[in-house]
């Protein structure tokens, strides 16, 4: 994966968790001491951040590091990898599709807004039965 590729990964993890937290660029920047603008580079990717400026976005979104990284190693096998898998006799599902942060996004508000626990955890379990079998049937 290319160095652009991860900077625009972590750039997304960014504003997906800003936006789950119900916050503005102009609030995590303030937090952290930057610009707004420049919290907008880091979103889109055009600009790469530091170690430091990730632990100072971490702390004040109380997520590990880590999170930022969350997915990455999944989303595109390197050519080592590749090989590897390839060895292995691993199959590769070219007609995957990766669920977008965008949508995650929209089923984690519309999650919240039922109020009735006990209808979020059904609904929590019909979810997790669907992906399980579809899993199991593919």
């Amino acid at each position: 994966m290319s160095k652009p590729d991860i900077d625009a990964h972590v750039g997304k993890r960014l504003r997906l968790r800003r936006t789950m937290m119900g916050l503005s660029q102009e609030a995590i920047a303030k937090a952290v001491g930057i610009t707004f603008q420049q919290v907008q580079k880091y979103e889109k990717g055009s600009n790469a951040m530091n170690a430091v400026r990730l632990y100072e976005f971490a702390q004040f979104m109380q997520i590990p590091v880590a999170y930022f990284f969350d997915g990455l190693e999944s989303s595109t096998p390197s050519i080592h990898e590749t090989v590897g898998m390839a060895e292995e006799g691993v199959a590769f599902d070219h007609n995957y599709k990766k669920v977008s942060d965008r949508e995650s996004l929209e089923m984690m508000k519309a999650f919240k807004r039922i109020g009735e626990q006990n209808v979020r955890k059904r609904l929590s379990d019909l979810v997790r039965a669907i992906a399980d079998n579809h899993t199991v049937l593919d």
